[in-house]
């Protein structure tokens, strides 16, 4: 019986709830339905044709709804789209893009298809974001854009991979600076019927936490060629606290994040398999979802009859770790008393104990204080693991030795990718244009291949330069409006709204800084000197400007003030026409930015730049790097061309590192002034007499032709699939088959090696002569106890390389020796003659013992290594 007026106002605050619902889609004419059909494929976000098709229907409402085409047309005029569909102009435009989308989702001349053979790979990529487009708000900075651009490169070269991640209720926030310049954030709620991505009908899954059960559904989006599989549990059928799981990307505290990373990985996990998709290879991005490791192994027990370990040697073959952060507080870590309350279970469903599970996500696994870590987890689960840059996986190796006791550093099982990006992503309409023209339009395809960027040579000087002059024009257009927005939002004095039209001036020296405001990026090292700057941004011959963007993370306080610091300064009048900064940066901002600045500048505290990607953006652009060495760019200066280094940017120092930060930031600030001094701004102004710095357009060309081959997102798939995927899926399938013979095999024989090694040792070892003539060969001999293994269990190697000042091999070399014989029980002799390298000095040898069986992916297993004379 349904309540009465009186009794509901008696009941305090109403909440009106639906008793149906039901999904409004906007009424296309006939000629125009195709459209929706582009616009649930999320391939129009790399697609300029596409773009500009529905920004025809309405520029103004094109830009207010963020980019969402679905949006848009849920919202035009009716009268504009009955016009649009009468206008034969629009409907070829439309046919054209129809055509288009088909013949790309044919995928017949994609890379993989190309190459492959049968039994291709399943590949789910789990992440925690993914930034495909600014309408899409599931992502928080440039983790996200890389997954993001991960998926469009595999779309475009034909790989069979998914995405796997969360659909967040409200994403991460927008940024506003109150009148203070101090940063506030405003979370918006996404209404997901109006994105362009649909519910999977009939598919939830379950996870089960400590306050009880929590059912989440799954929301698909077509990102080109491949589906992204996002879970959301603000449904009905859950509690409050299930329902905040989903609320916002990285909200609430260090238990909702255990929540999160459970249903990313367990419930991801749980999603593909209820849909029927069974991935041969799982791509943990990052450590957030290094639990589905955990539900893998779970699932394999349960489908195969496995015991814990065989399980464990056969999901291991599958995972694949990438590792983005190179500072070890940033990675997640969660206690013991947490690990419990919510994992109470799962010790006694996998068949080990409690400290056997924690022991997994610790460095020491007997250490019972050591809080449980994703990124171990990750490690020790994952049979393949790599950072983000050559830096990055030097850093990461030394991050995590502690896993690999005894083990050099350069040896540990952790390499690298270098990062890309999605260039067709990135390039502005008009140097796509340029590409088009001079390169063809194989780039687009083919954007690894050295001799295609080789064309740019032929672009005629004065092109280029007009062509990147008018992208300054267009970012001086876009700052000057949302800075006069900003101010406006923010009461400022009409004096200040009105002198943001005069900001900024499009025919000056424009340096840009976009990205996340944290203390090591340093943002304000270009500040350090404010009288200096000042002269250089107001000199009337040369004069420069700076255009800053980005977030700090909302209980980052200092980075917060690094905000309110450049905002202060750019209200003083010296500063107030050179330099501003730009509120709620996304990815629109961005184009805008590595599309039209001169100069991209970054400035972390080396090593502490894992990667970073927005200078690779801006390098696709033609704009010029200047960034201290670290991250991908200490890379792209060693990786150019003999005598391009110079040429295609500028570093700033060569490396060093100091004890004292201070100091180390007034050096390199003032390496940055003396390079804007002496050579950026005198080289930019430097012109011939029709206006055109040649010597700047040389540069630039210099950057597009040497770095453009190797640092993009297609060439970063293809590395994965070609070093990794391909690897994993061989070797998963030879574990797997025959009801997993291979895999109880491999899982019997670590299970015997791990109960002998504590017995095995190294007796005596016999090198001949204290000195040696260059070209002559050592003779090694080794006696080594093995007690119940066989010589064919362990790969006994002699370590060879110079002595260092501290008395440490480096540059080391190990060569396997060669068992000769048995000279009792369980004891052997192993053999060989070694070169040392070719130079004379001080050299040293060692001997080692590992574990070794033909179906090993690596022979570094954490606690088997044994060295004669122990260290």
């Amino acid at each position: 019986m349904g309540k009465t007026a009186s009794q509901v106002a008696q009941a305090g605050h109403f909440s009106l709830r639906p008793i149906h619902t039901f999904k409004v889609r906007p009424r296309l004419p006939e000629p125009l339905k195709p459209l929706l059909q582009v616009a649930y494929n999320l391939r129009w976000s790399w697609d300029h044709g596409v773009i500009e098709l529905f920004r025809r229907l309405d520029p103004d409402l094109w830009e207010r709804s963020g980019h969402n085409p679905v949006f848009l047309l849920g919202n035009v005029d009716q009268d504009t789209l009955e016009a649009a569909a009468r206008d034969e102009g629009f409907l070829a435009h439309l046919d054209g893009v129809v055509k288009g989308l088909d013949n790309y989702l044919a995928g017949e001349a994609a890379w993989y298809p190309r190459m492959r053979r049968q039994d291709a790979p399943l590949i789910a990529y789990f992440s925690a974001e993914f930034g495909i487009t600014e309408c899409l708000s599931i992502f928080a900075g440039g983790l996200g854009v890389l997954a993001g651009d991960h998926l469009k490169a595999a779309s475009d070269l034909g790989v069979p991979l998914l995405g796997v991640g969360l659909l967040y209720q409200q994403g991460y926030f927008s940024q506003y600076l109150n009148a203070a310049g101090w940063q506030q954030e405003a979370y918006e709620d996404n209404d997901f019927h109006a994105l362009p991505i649909e519910r999977v009908p009939d598919i939830t899954v379950q996870i089960n936490l400590a306050e009880g059960p929590v059912t989440a559904q799954v929301w698909r989006a077509a990102v080109g060629r491949l589906q992204l599989y996002l879970l959301d549990t603000n449904i009905p059928q859950n509690e409050p606290f299930g329902r905040q799981i989903t609320n916002q990307l990285y909200g609430g505290g260090l238990e909702m994040r255990l929540k999160q990373e459970i249903l990313l990985g367990i419930g991801g996990y749980r999603a593909l398999e209820a849909m029927g998709l069974e991935p041969t290879v799982c791509h943990m991005n990052e450590g957030h979802s290094a639990f589905l490791g955990l539900e893998r192994v779970r699932r394999f027990m349960e489908t195969r009859h496995l015991t814990f370990q065989e399980a464990r040697v056969l999901a291991s073959a599958s995972l694949i770790f990438t590792t983005h952060t190179p500072v070890a507080a940033g990675h997640d870590y969660f206690p013991p008393s947490l690990m419990d309350r919510y994992f109470y279970t799962y010790p006694g469903i996998l068949g080990i104990s409690r400290e056997e599970f924690l022991g997994l996500g610790r460095q020491n696994p007997n250490n019972n204080s050591e809080d449980f870590c994703m990124t171990v987890l990750a490690l020790r689960l994952a049979a393949f693991s790599n950072g983000v840059s050559k830096l990055h996986g030097e850093v990461t190796r030394h991050m995590w030795s502690n896993i690999w006791p005894g083990l050099p550093e350069p040896e540990i099982p952790i390499g690298h990718v270098t990062n890309g990006v999605h260039f067709r992503t990135w390039v502005s309409y008009e140097m796509n244009q340029l590409y088009d023209r001079y390169l063809g339009p194989k780039w687009r395809e083919e954007p690894t291949d050295p001799k295609l960027w080789r064309h740019i040579a032929s672009i005629s000087t004065e092109e280029l330069w007009r062509t990147h002059e008018r992208r300054r024009e267009r970012l001086v257009a876009n700052s000057r409006r949302r800075l006069h927005e900003q101010l406006v939002r923010r009461g400022s004095p009409q004096a200040d709204i009105d002198a943001a039209e005069e900001a900024l001036s499009p025919e000056v020296l424009t340096i840009g800084f976009g990205r996340r405001f944290a203390a090591y990026k340093r943002a304000m090292l270009l500040l350090r000197q404010p009288e200096r700057l000042a002269r250089l941004l107001n000199d009337p011959k040369q004069p420069v400007q700076v255009i800053y963007a980005g977030k700090a993370h909302p209980n980052d306080a200092p980075g917060k003030e690094l905000i309110q610091a450049i905002v202060n300064l750019a209200r003083q009048p010296e500063f107030r026409h050179r330099l501003v900064f730009i509120e709620d940066y996304n990815m629109d901002i961005a184009r805008y930015m590595v599309q039209g600045c001169d100069v991209w500048l970054n400035t972390p505290l080396r090593p502490l730049e894992a990667s970073g990607t927005s200078g690779m953006k801006a390098l696709a652009n033609g704009v010029l790097n200047v960034s201290t060495l670290d991250g991908w760019w200490d890379e792209a200066w060693r990786l150019a061309p003999d005598g391009a280094g110079p040429n295609v940017g500028w570093a700033i120092g060569r490396g060093e590192t100091y004890d004292n930060q201070q100091e180390q930031d007034e050096v390199e600030a003032d390496a940055l002034y003396e390079l804007l001094e002496r050579d950026i701004i005198p080289t930019f102004y430097d012109r011939s007499v029709d206006g055109v710095p040649r010597q700047w357009v040389a540069r630039m060309k210099a950057s597009l032709t040497a770095l453009c081959p190797e640092f993009n997102m297609h060439r970063l798939v293809k590395q994965y699939t070609e070093d990794y995927y391909e690897a994993a899926h061989t070797r998963f399938r030879a574990l797997d088959k025959d009801n997993a013979a291979q895999a109880k095999e491999l899982a019997g024989w670590l299970r015997s090696v791990q109960e002998a090694w504590p017995h095995l040792r190294i007796e005596s070892v016999d090198p001949v002569g204290a000195e040696l003539l260059m070209g002559s060969d050592l003779n090694v001999r080794a006696s080594v106890a093995l007690g119940r293994l066989r010589p064919q269990d362990v790969s006994v190697e002699a370590v060879v390389g110079r002595v260092d000042a501290q008395g440490e091999i480096v540059d080391s070399v190990a060569t396997p020796m060669q068992a000769i014989g048995e000279t009792a029980p369980g004891v052997y002799q192993f053999e060989i003659e070694v070169r040392p390298p070719s130079r004379s000095g001080m050299h040293g040898l060692a001997i080692r013992v590992l574990p070794h069986h033909p179906a090993l992916i690596t022979p570094y297993i954490p606690g088997l290594i044994a060295w004669a004379n122990s260290r």
